[in-house]
């Protein structure tokens, strides 16, 4: 019984470190614009929600059925055109610090391209982007039965 108890302290100090040692998203910027991305286990998706506030674009990536994304590419260009942004989504969120205005965002997934004008201001804009499942890659969740 005591080496139970030895065995369970020693797997939450192994797991508190474990914790604390993930690295932080790292901020990357193109043209003057901040961004990140990723969101991938609770853990990275905590991180991200809890910087939400430095950022006035967040982007989520799913399947229709709600399955999240990663590997999305994201063009962000503004209304003169010109490209601010291009990246791959390490995860299903994406954000980004833009000056406010009115932005052309273009995203891919299995050559599937979405694209849409988003207006940014000072708070938080959120833009959904899904796509159909392809049943040779996805990995579709089945859909719970209604409890009787």
């Amino acid at each position: 019984m005591r080496q139970m108890k030895w065995l369970g302290l020693a797997a939450m100090v192994f797991a508190t470190l474990a914790m604390a040692q993930t690295p932080p998203q790292k901020i990357a910027a193109q043209n003057g614009v901040s961004f990140v991305s990723g969101g991938i286990g609770v853990d990275s998706e905590e991180r991200l929600k809890a910087r939400e506030k430095e950022f006035n674009l967040k982007l989520v990536f799913t399947l229709v059925e709600g399955n999240y994304l990663s590997d999305v590419g994201v063009s962000i260009k503004n209304a003169g055109g010109k490209t601010l942004v291009e990246h791959v989504a390490d995860g299903p969120f994406f954000l980004a610090k833009l000056p406010a205005g009115t932005y052309t965002v273009a995203t891919s997934y299995e050559g599937k391209n979405q694209i849409r004008k988003v207006s940014v201001g000072a708070g938080l804009k959120t833009e959904y982007f899904r796509w159909a499942s392809n049943p040779q890659t996805d990995y579709v969740l089945p859909r719970e039965s209604p409890r009787k």
